[in-house]
Order: structure tokens, then C-alpha cells, then sequence
């Protein structure tokens, strides 16, 4: 069997940019904390549209932010 996950690197970046805080990215990007948070733990996955503002926030390309993987997983 296969899952498939949206991974990012959010978290990196944050700190890269002045060492962003959760709520200063949320702000710019118009969700909560929380939903960045959940993103940071791979708990959430964002909408295209998100991604791209988080992408725009940092003025990264959408793949230097997030990344899409399959992993096997045995049943």
C-alpha cells in the first residue's frame, strides 16, 4: 500500500527569514497558528492556493517549500 504526503520545509524558512514566527507567517498568509503549526508536523496539508502564498511569502518556488512523496507502507 501507498501514502502519499505533502512534505515542506516551512519551518527552515521561517528561520531564514529573520526568524519568522508561526504567527507572523499565519498573519501574512490569512489562516491561524494553528494551521501553521499543523502544516510544520506534516498534520496538514495546504490548499493550492496556500501553498503558493506561503511560496510567495518567502520568494521560493512552490518546490523549494513543499515536496510530494509516496511511501510504501506493508500492511
Amino acid at each position: 500500500m501507498e501514502q502519499n504526503r505533502i512534505r515542506n520545509n516551512i519551518r527552515m524558512l521561517r528561520f531564514m527569514h529573520n526568524e519568522m514566527t508561526q504567527q507572523d507567517l499565519a498573519d501574512r498568509v490569512g489562516v491561524t497558528r494553528q494551521t501553521i503549526i499543523s502544516m510544520e508536523k506534516d498534520k496538514y496539508s495546504p490548499s493550492l492556493e496556500l501553498a503558493f502564498r506561503i511560496a510567495q511569502v518567502f520568494g521560493e518556488p512552490l518546490e523549494k517549500v513543499f515536496s510530494y512523496e509516496t511511501e510504501n507502507i506493508q500492511s
